[in-house]
């Protein structure tokens, strides 16, 4: 049985001590998961500007592109209830997306990111700076004309993540935030997470904002803070591919619902076949992908699968098969079921496209493994 073990472990600790005692990262947390061990560590400040270790044990981080498989998530507990089917085509839920060129996108490309949607709209700064909101992104994407036809090449894409955002909502009637809220949030008691700030965060002797730590933008980010990482705007913006705000420990709690099988505490939230689905690479289901669009890439519903040619954010040492996903703000969430282990590392240090110090960590930790 894998384990822990505590003179390697201690290797991981000092490696995020010195990142954050040079200031090369503000703030790290972990929590690692081994078997049925689990250990911990926060290190850093809490807000820039700090001088000390102020990171809250509570605190709250942006997980950025995190979101998009939890998202995805959602819909696939629509597909367990009967609601809808991976192949589908999205304009049969969203009418006016089928239009240039768009009418053969089926909701397994959005989540596949072999959709020939763009990553973002071409005038994403200009609506981020006008506080524009989620419906204008939506209907802006809509209106797009893909790169290429679907199934033709594997192109990151926050904005498919979107549109599978509107699916939902088209389907239940609710925001893609309350859904995710009662079909996952809820029954894993994952009470400190939320997809856009809600008002009552804001109320109170010792409002719950104030538990988010604070990122430090990149300088050729940190333009307009009205409308950067840190605003009320983006904060509360709640965006499908990357605005989930949650703690180590809540995360948590869906990474282990993922490991065993979709069960938590006795409750059965997604089927194990959907799981067992969701995290093998779908690739070879895409009719028109060649093999030359799927090498070294590998994606199942909403996660990014571990193949022998990555390195960035996961490192070098995962298993093949292993699956997960990293965030532009810093963030990394894997599971490796070979050394049946689990790491959440969230951080408040932008690392794209290298993501070099979540690499790091990881390496370090998977060499804290004894199998």
């Amino acid at each position: 049985m894998s384990q822990i073990n505590a003179k390697r472990w201690r290797a991981v600790e000092n490696l995020v001590d010195h990142f954050c005692d040079s200031k090369q990262v503000p703030a790290v947390a972990l929590q690692v998961s081994v078997a049925d061990e689990t250990r911990s560590y926060f290190k850093g400040r809490q807000r820039i500007s700090d001088d000390e270790n102020t990171l809250l044990q509570d605190a709250l981080f942006l997980i950025a592109s995190i979101t998009k498989p939890i998202v995805v998530m959602g819909v696939l507990k629509l597909l367990e209830d009967g609601e809808l089917l991976l192949g589908d085509r999205v304009k049969q839920y969203l009418p006016e997306f089928g239009c240039a060129g768009k009418h053969g996108i089926t909701l397994r490309h959005l989540m596949t990111h072999t959709s020939g949607l763009p990553d973002m709209l071409p005038n994403n700064r200009e609506l981020r700076s006008a506080n524009a909101p989620l419906s204008e992104f939506v209907k802006q994407i809509c209106e797009l004309q893909p790169d290429e036809p679907p199934g033709r090449i594997v192109q990151y894409q926050s904005t498919g993540v979107a549109i599978l955002s509107e699916v939902i909502q088209r389907i239940t009637g609710q925001s893609c935030a309350e859904y995710l809220k009662q079909v996952l949030f809820a029954p894993l008691g994952m009470t400190d997470t939320v997809l856009g700030v809600p008002d009552d965060w804001y109320r109170g002797d010792e409002p719950k904002v104030n538990r988010i730590v604070e990122l430090r933008i990149p300088e050729e980010l940190d333009i307009e803070p009205h409308w950067d990482w840190n605003s009320s705007y983006w904060r509360g913006f709640g965006a499908p591919w990357g605005g989930l705000l949650t703690t180590p420990a809540d995360l948590g709690k869906l990474v282990q619902m993922l490991r065993q099988g979709g069960v938590f505490e006795g409750q059965q939230i997604l089927s194990i076949r959907m799981i067992q689905e969701a995290t093998r690479d779908q690739l070879k289901k895409i009719a028109g992908l060649s093999v030359a669009a799927r090498e070294g890439k590998g994606w199942g519903l909403g996660w990014q699968i571990v193949t022998g040619a990555n390195s960035d954010y996961f490192g070098d040492l995962l298993s093949c098969g292993s699956y997960g996903h990293g965030g532009a703000t810093g963030t990394l969430l894997w599971v490796d079921p070979e050394l049946d282990a689990s790491a959440i590392i969230l951080t408040t240090e932008p690392q794209e496209p290298r993501g070099q110090f979540l690499a790091r960590i990881t390496n370090t930790i998977v060499s804290a493994i004894e199998v």
